[in-house]
């Protein structure tokens, strides 16, 4: 997942190290075609530092790497950059990162947080920002279920609530970059005090990442100069996706109170006529 781990690592690297990347993301069908000399030249860095990336990238060498990233994109289909406009650009996007989906969230990884969300006593969620916005989702859907789950967004009340938990509770927590350091720290701290932790993020080896137990990764998004406009929709996927895979392990056992749910919203329905 050379394109996948490039943009989750990107605002970890240097400047020098960012052009090569940014290079790499724009143009990976140009790469496979030069020499490490060649590479350095257009870019206008050193060897050493297209070198250094390589290796952060989990290579052995510049060679090893071309070979991979000829693999990888020798069946990627690739849509046209230039020439249009935003609702056409979006939709291609949509659509790569749908192709894209299999290749970073596994499924065992997925049946394994959902079993631990019906072993837990309580599924407590974590996010800021924009990421808030998957925890928020998780955390109602869950409650959905009948199950006890919260989510908080302020950092001060992510560490509190987590120092009060146990080993029979779950921390569910979402950043995409998986760079925030209250979400890492709050993370940390629940897992501490022996809450079992996961991580969904498209930030591959982020320290969010190393920090969960578990890792449910999303593909991340195309490139975004500034971080801050990169959107979450991989993570409200990932999210949609266990939450289904639970509700998939235990539907017949919740029928009943899911019918009785749909009873108690009906009022809250405009209903048509009727003719």
């Amino acid at each position: 997942m050379i394109l996948e781990s490039l943009l989750s690592m990107y605002n970890r690297l240097s400047e020098a190290e960012k052009k090569v990347a940014s290079y790499i993301l724009e143009r990976p069908d140009d790469v496979i075609h030069y020499s490490i000399t060649e590479f350095a030249r257009i870019v206008g860095v050193s060897e050493t530092t297209i070198y250094r990336l390589v290796r952060k990238l989990k290579f052995d060498g510049y060679q090893s790497f071309k070979i991979e990233l000829i693999r990888q994109t020798s069946g990627a289909k690739i849509y046209p950059k230039e020439g249009r406009d935003a609702f056409n650009e979006y939709l291609d996007q949509m659509r790569s990162f749908l192709e894209r989906l299999p290749g970073t969230l596994k499924k065992d990884d997925v049946e394994k947080v959902a079993d631990l969300v019906l072993q837990s006593q309580k599924t407590i969620f974590f996010g800021v920002g924009l990421s808030a916005v998957a925890a928020e989702y998780g955390s109602l859907l869950l409650s959905l279920l009948g199950f006890a789950s919260f989510y908080y967004n302020d950092p001060h009340a992510q560490v509190i609530v987590a120092t009060s938990l146990c080993e029979k509770d779950l921390v569910i927590s979402v950043s995409h970059s998986g760079n925030i350091r209250d979400t890492v720290k709050s993370t940390q701290v629940a897992k501490d005090v022996g809450a079992r932790t996961v991580a969904i993020t498209a930030g591959i080896g982020s320290p969010l990442a190393l920090t969960a137990e578990i890792v449910l990764y999303s593909p991340a998004t195309s490139f975004e100069k500034y971080e801050f406009l990169r959107g979450n929709l991989g993570e409200l996927v990932v999210v949609e996706i266990l939450f289904r895979t639970i509700l998939k392990k235990i539907y017949s056992q919740k029928e009943e109170h899911l019918n009785g749910l749909s009873e108690v919203l009906r009022p809250k329905r405009y209903e048509e006529e009727a003719r």
